[in-house]
Order: structure tokens, then sequence, then C-alpha cells
């Protein structure tokens, strides 16, 4: 057997960690001095309460080594394979600290994937690890696979808000103003080095989402994988570029919430896009 394992980072919900059979390490959500275990005792919903109503900039942290080996080494008790499909290293050292607990153990049964994404990129190769797993390939293939798919996943968001990106220091406070002024809301992706790129500045989310059908139709996708649209916080934007989208030609498969590894940098009601292209 293979035992699949992510990082709450991938933003799947509790219930379909359960029905994908999927192990989930929760990262760390600290407001000031309260900490959270993300989807454990802090949901989304609730994150996004405290991220719009507290004074307080929260930070996230990759959960403690030991939880990674407890996996790795119930799994080797199991006799089982085991894959952890992980944040990216470039946005993280979750990876890195992977690498370190996995060579601790000398096993050749541990396989650590840097996703080189987040979020719906992130789960976009877990879902695929799931599905060659239920097919019946072994880890090595799926590693394989993995690798060879992350190069084909994109990413593309449209942030409704500076404040966050400004709160957290990236940003200086000029930059917030002018560009709060102006309604600039900028267009991030992901690139090859699994690292935050701004490719895009657009005046107004309209503007925005309409350049996310461009860059989806730029970049065709493989129909023989999920096109899915994400949110932070506000349900409705991902409805709204789910609905121009299907204008363009596109069909969305499904909407996933963002949590607070992204959220918390990008802030309420942005929205993106996710799916494999064909080539």
């Amino acid at each position: 057997m293979i035992q699949i394992i992510t990082d709450s980072a991938a933003d799947f919900e509790p219930q379909e960690l359960q029905e994908l059979n999927i192990n989930c390490i929760p990262l760390t959500v600290i407001f000031g001095e309260q900490e959270f275990k993300e989807n454990l005792d802090l949901s989304k919903p609730q994150f996004y309460q405290l991220l719009t109503g507290s004074a307080v900039f929260p930070t996230t942290s990759q959960a403690p080594p030991r939880h990674l080996l407890q996996h790795f080494e119930a799994a080797a008790a199991s006799g089982d394979d085991a894959i952890y499909i992980c944040l990216s290293s470039g946005l993280s050292s979750t990876y890195q600290t992977a690498m370190l607990v996995r060579d601790s153990l000398g096993s050749d049964h541990c396989f650590v994937v840097d996703s080189r994404n987040a979020t719906g990129g992130q789960r976009m190769l877990v879902e695929q690890a799931c599905r060659l797993r239920d097919a019946g390939h072994t880890a090595a293939e799926i590693v394989a696979a993995l690798e060879q798919l992350r190069e084909r996943t994109c990413l593309y968001a449209c942030i409704n808000t500076l404040e966050y990106l400004h709160r957290g220091g990236r940003i200086n406070y000029s930059t917030y103003r002018l560009g709060t002024m102006a309604q600039i809301k900028p267009i991030i992706t992901v690139n090859g080095q699994g690292q935050v790129d701004v490719p895009a500045k657009t005046m107004g989310m309209k503007k925005g989402m309409e350049l996310l059908c461009s860059k989806a139709a730029a970049r065709p996708a493989d129909p023989d994988y999920p096109f899915y649209v994400m949110y932070t916080d506000n349900r409705g934007v991902a409805e709204e570029l789910a609905r121009r989208l299907s204008v363009h030609g596109q069909q969305v498969n499904g909407v996933i919430g963002v949590g607070a590894a992204i959220g918390s940098h990008i802030g309420p009601d942005a929205c993106g896009l996710v799916y494999v292209s064909a080539k």
C-alpha cells in the first residue's frame, strides 16, 4: 500500500482528506500569543475572521519535524511506502526539513515531492498521486509522474487589496497608498522555481478577472485534469470568475477555498485559477 501525505497548504477540506485517504500535516498559524493548527482548531472562516478583525498580523510556520517522522514511521511499521507532497521550497523550508527527516530514516520507502506550488497547485499534485495510487502504480512511478506534472501546473490569482502585502512587509507604505488610490490589483503566479511572481497589474477586479481568463486562454488546459477556481474568504468572487471563464469557453470543475498559508499574505476577496496545461 502507498500512503499519501501532504500539509494543510494544499487547501483540502477535512472531509475531502477522508474521502481520498490522505494524511495531512497542519501548518501552525500564529496571531500574537495565540497559536492554532490549521483545519484542526482553526477553520478557514475562523482564520479570515481573525485576519480581518485583528490588529496583529499572522505568521505561519511548518509543523514540527516529528509530525512527518511519525507518518513515515507508521508507514514503515505497516510495510507501506509513503509519499509526502509538500508546500513549495520557494515559499517555505518545509521541503528541506522533510528531506532531513527522510534521510534520517535511511529508508527506500519514504519519498518527498516538492510541489513547487501551493494551495490549488499543490492540491493538483496530491489528487493525481491519489489517482495513480488507486490505479496500482508504484511509489517511484507516482513520484516521477508528479515531477513531470508540476511543470505543467498553472496558477494565477488576482489580489483585491494591497493591505496585507503592506502589513506583511512585502510592499512599502507609499506603494500601498498609491496602489490603493489607483485601484491597482496585482496578478500573481507561481513560477517554475516555486516562487511568487507578479507578471501584471490591473485597475479593478473586473479587469483582473478578464486578465486571468486571458492567461488561461493563452496556455490552454489539458481536459484530462480538473480546472479549479480559488478564493479567499469571499466565494462570490470565485463564482464570478467561473462565470467569466465559462463565457470564454472554459469549464470549471470545482472551487477551492484558500487557507492561511497564502491567504495571510493576500487577504480577503482575492480569486484565482489553477489547472494543468495541455503542453
